[in-house]
């Protein structure tokens, strides 16, 4: 059972570094999306979702007698800043953000099912209540995202094509 806990334990962790990654990394992408108010409102409003799953996922290592990662954490983070600084160079920024950011709520999706499966593999049915909240915020973003991606695109491609500022 020692292994299975220890297994456990470091998802949750893995899972509270990868939402600090996340709120770093939304926060740096929502600043500069000037031209797509629409994406810049619900990458904000991710965001607050974002720290509450964070805030979350602390109470449930609290619960266990365990804490997050500081390494993990910071590591998360750096790479996250320099996601947002590589990202500043690109002259199809939003483009490439929808893309990255598509691909890191699948990352999420499928760590919170992960998540699922340990919690009911343990017993553990407060925290797998809370990891089924976050799942279905993750898939409610990847879905609007999926929506809206061709919008996206193709305001980008208009702006660019008049010579407007295009990339955020």
């Amino acid at each position: 059972m020692s292994e299975l806990r220890d297994n456990y334990i470091s998802w949750i962790r893995d899972a509270h570094a990868m939402e600090e990654q996340a709120i770093t990394m939304l926060s740096s992408q929502a600043e500069r999306l000037e031209s797509y108010p629409e994406l810049r409102t619900r990458i904000e409003h991710h965001i607050e979702e974002t720290r509450g799953q964070s805030q979350a996922l602390e109470r449930v290592l609290d619960r266990l007698d365990d804490d997050t990662s500081m390494l993990k954490v910071a590591a998360g983070k750096f790479s996250a800043t320099m996601q947002g600084l590589g990202g500043m160079f690109a002259s199809d920024e939003v483009v490439k953000g929808t893309l990255a950011g598509y691909t890191f709520e699948h990352m999420e999706i499928e760590s919170y099912r992960v998540l699922i499966a340990a919690a009911e593999a343990i017993g553990d049915t407060e925290s797998q209540a809370v990891f089924e909240t976050i799942l279905q915020q993750e898939e409610a973003m990847a879905n609007w995202l999926a929506a809206n991606t061709g919008k996206t695109v193709k305001t980008f491609l208009a702006r660019d094509e008049a010579d407007l500022e295009a990339s955020h």
